[in-house]
């Protein structure tokens, strides 16, 4: 077997997720990639953010159409046995399966990245074919050309070079390559290619024309094949008694796919799944601090809507052209945004923006303690007295911090629309979120209360924030007591404290009275 020609890879690996406790057959996307098999259609490149199951889709798809290998006691069992297409296709084809992400330990230059992988090929074309009449002249596409028979191309992390800023002054030449390996030649009988980044695009087309682009934020065919949807979580959670589905949920769920499905980050699910806990799992498994950088692009134009996205709300903005491989730093709000949908950093739907899940929302809060935004990231900092101030029933302290960000330069802090109070709160208790669960609008009693603070440690109090405009403190701490908010609090807390939060818009003044309960 070869390297890249009928490679028994795929199929090791794909047996080994076959094999795992949290398996999800994925399986019925190949019923529609055999529906595309030697048509005009046969060129497909599915893009998503990392960690959605790219990888494991192209090791599958591999392990199904290799003629090298015999998957057919794997792919009897699960759900694609029922398609028409089924025995058609298995084991019928001689698969190149190139992942993109190998780099030369030395000498790192373009021209070695590429030897690596033509002369692996030439190689395995040599190996496969040793009767092969080749001239001096051939190229790769010459070589396969005088076999006579049919490829499936399969190329995973196509965008490698694009992602990692590599190689930048040969890119156009890699695009190249692929075009000149691929497009109108006779021997290819289905090309399917996955990465984070859409294809680059220069001038009025694209080197890679004939690819139909099945993207994250577009997608409308292949959406519930990458990722985790919503009933697959349900099911793997019946796998374990170590953790609840509301608690996967509140952390990994909020993207949504164009068709309104809501998808989980598999690899976030999973780990939480065998260790029985939720953390961020899938933000540690690369750069995160991309988010970081990704506002600081253009901080003074996006600054409030992050906060307000910080503060649980939803952006209305419409975004349509898609950040792409070898595009420029994002400048505008709309690039800037386009390139986080794209990672993955942020969930769109329908003409709304926003931060998908705990997990990311921990990044994000991370990113805006950093002083490139200024007052904002002073107010974090000072966040602490904030939490401080509260449970200690400092109430004259709450209410010089709040006034203190209120006089901010911030716009979105001066109380301009409805959600401005709730952005400030937000803000003002952002470091509780280290040792509280903070749920807004949260069912509790006869109501919802505005802001819980769950404390994570036994020994921390339990809080509820009821937030008025031009009322009395006394109002606000008597809804607490008719609609019973304490009631959700009482199995896990002994004492809790009921904090009533005002604001006087023509005196301009906050107002807070703390009570236990």
């Amino acid at each position: 077997m070869g390297i890249y020609l009928n490679s028994d890879k795929p199929l090791v690996n794909y047996k080994n997720l076959y094999r795992s406790k949290y398996f999800v057959d994925k399986s019925l996307i190949i019923e529609k990639i055999n529906e595309l098999i030697e048509t005009s259609d046969m060129y497909i490149c599915v893009t998503r953010p990392r960690r959605f199951g790219k990888s494991s889709v192209a090791d599958m798809l591999g392990a199904y159409y290799s003629k090298a290998v015999d998957s057919k006691d794997i792919f009897d069992n699960l759900k694609i046995r029922e398609a028409k297409s089924y025995e058609e296709n298995l084991n019928k084809y001689n698969v190149i399966n190139i992942s993109f992400n190998t780099i030369p330990d030395k000498n790192k230059t373009y021209d070695e990245y590429m030897s690596i992988i033509q002369n692996g090929l030439i190689d395995d074309i040599k190996g496969m074919y040793p009767d092969l009449e080749i001239k001096d002249y051939y190229t790769i596409s010459h070589m396969l050309n005088a076999t006579r028979d049919k490829f499936v191309f399969i190329f995973d992390e196509w965008d490698y070079i694009f992602t990692n800023n590599l190689f930048e002054e040969n890119q156009n030449d890699f695009l190249e390559f692929i075009r000149q390996l691929l497009k109108d030649q006779p021997y290819v009988a289905l090309a399917y290619m996955t990465g984070v980044l859409p294809i680059k695009k220069y001038s009025s087309g694209s080197a890679l024309n004939m690819f139909d682009e099945h993207t994250f934020l577009k997608d409308r065919i292949y959406d519930e094949f990458f990722g985790f949807t919503h009933n697959e979580v349900l099911n793997l959670c019946k796998k374990t008694d170590e953790i609840e589905f509301e608690e996967l949920e509140n952390w990994y769920n909020g993207y949504l796919t164009t068709k309104g499905n809501k998808i989980y980050n598999p690899r976030s699910v999973v780990k939480a799944l065998q260790n029985g806990y939720c953390e961020s799992y899938w933000t540690n498994t690369g750069a995160m601090d991309e988010v970081a950088k990704y506002l600081k692009y253009n901080i003074l134009e996006i600054r409030d809507d992050v906060i307000e996205m910080v503060a649980g709300e939803e952006i209305d903005i419409f975004i349509d052209e898609e950040f792409r491989a070898g595009q420029r730093e994002p400048r505008t709000k709309e690039e800037i945004y386009s390139a986080m949908i794209v990672l993955g950093f942020l969930s769109y739907h329908d003409g709304y923006l926003k931060i998908p899940n705990r997990e990311l929302m921990k990044e994000f809060e991370k990113a805006l303690r950093d002083e490139s935004f200024g007052y904002v990231s002073e107010i974090i900092d000072n966040s602490r007295k904030m939490l401080k101030a509260t449970v200690n029933g400092d109430s004259k302290t709450v209410e010089r911090i709040l006034h203190e960000i209120h006089n901010s330069e911030i716009p979105i802090l001066q109380y301009n629309d409805e959600n401005s109070l709730s952005c400030v709160l937000t803000l003002a208790y952002l470091s509780a979120r280290d040792t509280y669960r903070v749920e807004r609008e949260e069912k509790s009693g006869k109501g919802y209360t505005d802001f819980s603070f769950h404390p994570i440690r036994k020994r921390d109090r339990a809080f509820i924030v009821e937030l008025k405009k031009d009322e009395n403190v006394d109002v606000a701490l008597n809804q607490i007591r008719e609609k019973e908010y304490v009631q959700k609090f009482k199995k896990e807390n002994n004492e809790v404290l009921a904090v009533a939060i005002c604001y006087d818009s023509k005196l301009k003044e906050h107002s807070c009275k703390i009570e236990r309960v």
